[in-house]
């Protein structure tokens, strides 16, 4: 019997084997392909403990047997994460519906995005894309703030597996702040509700029999034990998406002076579904803010962030984000594309775009361009806000160049030339592929005058490798995109080679390997160059206590190597010395 009819038998959904099939979820947005040998769209969460019990008999009567599973959504993933060679589970066929969405019931929960603010939850199946969930939350004035730039085509399962950020991330914070509790289909194959215990709460729960009880035990034991390696490895910048968060997934024993707690939910914001399979999530949302101003500047040289950066935050923008000179030249090159984005005729947007185009015609692209949005309940205040920061910039710093879009409209031909970039590269550039393997490395803000001149050193040292930079500035986060010639078979000793370069220079100033997109098969072999020896054993329990037979998504977070990360390139065969 094959495999498809095997599986077929157990489930309700859809299995299927064709080769179309296969090489459809055999590519996400890294540089990786991976071919599966049957892709399964389960009807709902009984077919995925079916799944896993089936799995879990395998590995029990084959030890040996490479049966896994991996759970994809819309694979707009940039580092390989719902890659796998075994048993692709589509998420987004059948698990895609908005359950409920409704007014928080305690304003003052813990994932509260910000204090005083309106809150609301909704309950929604991974599959579900976030351009609908966001259409369905905005009918009732809320909104779930940590979406990326990818949010028309990314899910809201994709967000919580990879504890996505965004362009909104300097004020609300990332996706793991809004995951009130979660479905998942754990290593017993049954599904398992997962939120924040507290007091007497916990302390029921970790005298419980039972897997999930056993489960709370060994976990507690881990984060008890190993308490001063968690803490001397905890990421100190903002963001970070890279390794399992054991620092903030709870104090057992209440040594930080409060009651005792943990949230395994937490646990599994950014586990890349290595730990178990999510069904359901319940997010709280937030008000949106209905007016916005912006404040642009353009820096000509990257030393003139040391003392812009700080003076922009203390202004206190709801967004602070940067591309580079690159970028938009990019823009200004495809008028069609962005005009289209922008429900603009070409007539209308070249009328928009005309000082950007005369800025390069004259004096050449500024090197950064910086975006600080202020949102606010009345355009009047928001705009106040942009043009006391435009005052202060003038003043302060004069050899900054300084634009104030005075409303949404205005400030939307930047927003789609940030959030376009990477897809009009994808697309537009001829002969060329792009190639996102150091695209998301994160190091504090004041530091970043004397990195990046650092790290356009070692990418000078490489011509070939044509780069964009866009990026989070506000919290340090940057994405580098370079530009590749596909056909180059030294490509992957290349991709070898400036990766640890760029991760070393990353953790001198230290950083994060990752502050959103995570760490799948791109980033997991430098997971313990990060985090330390010690560290990464605590990250290889993590898995072994949840996943002991590695049936979750495996060589994600843990357990592959720099060799079997390149091996996976979907690049030409490399030069035989």
């Amino acid at each position: 019997m094959s495999l498809k009819d095997e599986l077929q038998k157990i489930i309700h959904g859809e299995v299927e084997d064709s080769a179309q099939a296969r090489e459809q979820v055999s590519r996400d947005a890294s540089l990786f392909r991976v071919v599966p040998e049957v892709v399964v769209r389960p009807k709902d969460a009984a077919d995925v403990c079916s799944l896993v019990q089936w799995a879990l008999l395998q590995k029990e009567q084959h030890p040996d047997s490479h049966i896994s599973l991996t759970a994809r959504s819309a694979g707009t993933d940039m580092s390989g994460g719902p890659l796998n060679d075994s048993i692709i589970i589509d998420m987004t066929a059948h698990l895609n519906n908005l359950l409920s969405v409704a007014v928080a019931s305690s304003p003052d929960a813990p994932t509260a995005a910000v204090k005083g603010e309106k809150t609301g939850v909704a309950v929604v199946e991974p599959g579900m894309y976030f351009h609908d969930f966001d259409k369905e939350t905005k009918k009732q004035n809320f909104e779930l703030p940590s979406y990326t730039a990818s949010r028309e085509l990314n899910t809201v399962g994709g967000m919580a597996a990879n504890n996505s950020g965004g362009e909104k991330n300097l004020k609300y914070g990332k996706t793991a702040r809004y995951v009130e509790e979660m479905d998942v289909v754990l290593g017993d194959g049954q599904v398992h509700t997962l939120k924040r215990l507290a007091g007497d709460e916990l302390k029921t729960k970790l005298e419980e029999a039972g897997f999930e009880g056993d489960l709370y035990r060994k976990v507690a034991v881990l984060l008890t034990t190993h308490r001063d390696i968690i803490t001397n490895a905890t990421p100190k910048v903002e963001k970070n998406s890279s390794g399992y968060a054991l620092w903030d997934i709870g104090d057992p024993e209440g040594k930080n002076g409060g009651e005792p707690w943990m949230n395994l939910a937490r646990l599994m914001v950014g586990a890349q579904g290595t730990l178990g399979i999510i069904t359901k999530i319940k997010y709280s949302l937030v008000h949106p803010k209905p007016y916005a101003a912006m404040t642009v500047l353009f820096l000509d040289n990257l030393a003139e962030l040391g003392p812009l950066v700080p003076q922009v935050l203390m202004s206190k923008p709801d967004s602070f984000e940067s591309y580079d000179d690159n970028t938009l030249k990019l823009g200004t090159k495809y008028f069609p594309e962005f005009a289209k984005q922008m429900k603009m005729g070409i007539i209308s947007l070249g009328f928009a775009f005309l000082p950007e185009v005369w800025m390069v015609l004259v004096g050449g692209a500024p090197k950064l361009v910086l975006l600080a949005e202020f949102r606010a309940d009345t355009q009047a205040e928001a705009l106040a806000a942009a043009k006391k920061l435009a005052k202060e910039i003038r003043e302060t710093q004069p050899h900054v160049g300084v634009r104030v879009a005075k409303n949404e409209r205005a400030a939307r031909k930047y927003w789609v030339i940030r959030r376009e970039s990477f897809n009009l590269l994808r697309q537009k550039v001829r002969g060329m592929r792009t190639a996102p393997f150091i695209d998301d490395f994160v190091v504090p803000p004041s530091t970043m005058p004397e990195f990046l001149p650092r790290l356009e050193k070692i990418l000078d040292n490489y011509p070939h490798l044509t780069h964009t930079i866009a990026g989070h500035v506000g919290d340090g986060n940057f994405h580098i995109i370079p530009l590749v010639d596909p056909k180059d078979p030294t490509l992957r000793a290349t991709i070898n080679e400036v990766s640890h370069k760029v991760y070393d220079l990353v953790l001198l100033y230290g950083g994060s390997i990752t502050g959103e997109h995570n760490d799948g098969l791109v980033r997991t072999p430098y997971v313990e160059k990060m985090f330390g020896r010690d560290m990464y054993g605590l990250f290889l329990d993590i898995k072994k206590i949840f996943d002991p037979h590695n049936i979750f998504n495996p060589g994600k977070k843990v357990g592959l190597t720099s060799a079997a990360s390149l091996a996976k390139l979907d690049l030409p065969p490399a030069i035989k010395s």
